[in-house]
């Protein structure tokens, strides 16, 4: 088998143009032949046994020919890739050039490689740069942030009395209320025992106000205007008249922050217990949000330095991640796709045009990740990949029925490129 020509295109693809020996190309013919042979009975002979002219003729020599060329190509494409050690990206598009009996057969296939980039040195001064800006900063939370925490979760476990006075702020309520615009309700703007905290700043500014001073049974109409920069464009900056009945109002006692308090959250001996396991609590939460702030910092260098042409087909497949991503988002919402784009008023295409760029991006920081890692040879002990894989195998174990269909290379791979971007962030934190 030999190569006749492997061309570049654009978009990172390249065109290999390959001639299977007559010889080798027969052999395929006769096992195609066999294969036809093998599905229909021919009376007198065992199956896949019948001669090849009884099988043209029943099967017809064109489907015999491109059933050969199939396997032929299947057969020679991989050999050749592997051979050269090609990095392809998704499947070829093939196209036969000559199909002939007794001569060699010719095919082209155009695919997606890998394309070649590079990242200009100049990105480690800026990572030098984004060290020097978060050398200073502390994952410790301070007493203010442990004194707020504390202060939430005595407000979220507020005891609710019923009390017949005039509501004040910060008083839960339960209301009836219907929005006009030019009187006519508007969508998704009636609500009935609808709950609020007043004063927590949920609707539009004036509303809540409004609710001050008002008692159980009480009804009022009163007029604002929705914001200018208000999230849906039909209601900026309208006059609307708001109708409301007020159904109960609730105060809140907001239980004392004392020792009492801790033991009640759980087995906490005292508040200085609590304060300390929060105090750890939110320094690992403060040490992982600075540590994804500066690794977006990073890979926002990398990117600024990129060279190379990207692939389309990683872009498509990228945008294809982002948008399952997204319809799982929208299920957990209790939302179709269909039923969320029908809701914002657009398609699926219009979507994927808008994503695009932050498609490339991703597709950028993924190459420019793996060009810095080959650069500094940076490499993970096969041990480690698959320590790490058996934490992920373990996880799914209490999950039924899902652990058996995990592909495992895939889960290797992945694991593989993870581990290597966190050396590949490890090399670039300590670069001073």
């Amino acid at each position: 088998m030999s190569l006749i020509m492997i061309k570049k295109l654009t978009g990172s693809k390249v065109e290999i143009t390959r001639e299977i020996p007559s010889a080798v190309w027969e052999k395929y013919i006769a096992s195609a032949v066999s294969d036809a042979a093998s599905e229909f009975k021919f009376q007198g002979f065992r199956p896949g046994k019948a001669p090849r002219h009884l099988v043209e003729q029943k099967v017809g020599k064109d489907i015999i020919l491109n059933n050969a060329a199939e396997k032929a190509i299947r057969k020679d494409y991989v050999d050749y890739v592997v051979a050269e050690k090609m990095d392809v990206i998704g499947m070829p598009e093939v196209k036969i050039v000559k199909l002939t009996e007794g001569e060699p057969m010719t095919y082209e296939a155009r695919v997606a490689v890998m394309p070649e980039i590079k990242i200009d040195a100049k990105y480690k001064d800026e990572v030098k740069k984004v060290n020097a800006e978060f050398s200073g900063k502390t994952f410790e939370a301070d007493e203010k942030e442990v004194e707020l925490e504390l202060e939430r979760l005595a407000n979220s476990r507020a005891k609710l009395v019923t009390v017949m006075r005039e509501a004040k702020n910060e008083d839960a309520v339960e209301i009836d209320f219907s929005v006009l615009v030019g009187g006519v309700p508007i969508e998704g703007g009636t609500s009935k025992n609808h709950a609020l905290v007043i004063g927590k700043g949920v609707f539009i500014p004036g509303f809540e106000e409004n609710l001050i001073g008002m008692k159980e049974g009480d009804e009022k109409e009163f007029e604002l205007s929705f914001p200018k920069d208000y999230h849906k464009e039909d209601l900026k900056g309208k006059l609307a008249t708001f109708k409301v009945k007020m159904n109960m109002v609730q105060e809140r006692e907001i239980p004392k922050v004392d020792d009492e308090f801790a033991k009640s959250l759980g087995n906490f001996e005292n508040l200085e217990a609590i304060k300390k396991n929060m105090r750890e609590g939110m320094a690992h939460e403060n040490e992982h949000r600075i540590k994804e702030e500066r690794n977006a910092k990073y890979i926002e260098a990398m990117i600024a330095n990129f060279k190379g042409e990207l692939p389309e087909t990683m872009i498509s497949e990228e945008l294809k991640k982002m948008m399952h991503e997204f319809e799982h988002q929208v299920g957990s919402m209790g939302m179709t796709m269909d039923e969320y784009l029908a809701r914002i008023g657009k398609k699926k295409s219009d979507m994927e045009k808008d994503w695009k760029p932050q498609a490339e991006k991703r597709v950028k920081s993924a190459l420019a990740l793996r060009e810095i890692s080959k650069e500094e040879s940076i490499e993970v002990p096969h041990e480690e990949i698959e320590a790490e894989m058996n934490k992920t195998l373990q996880y799914y174990k209490s999950v039924k029925n899902v652990e058996k269909d995990i592909d495992l290379e895939r889960l290797y791979n992945y694991t593989k490129v993870t581990l290597e971007n966190d050396k590949v962030f490890e090399m670039l934190e300590k670069l001073k």
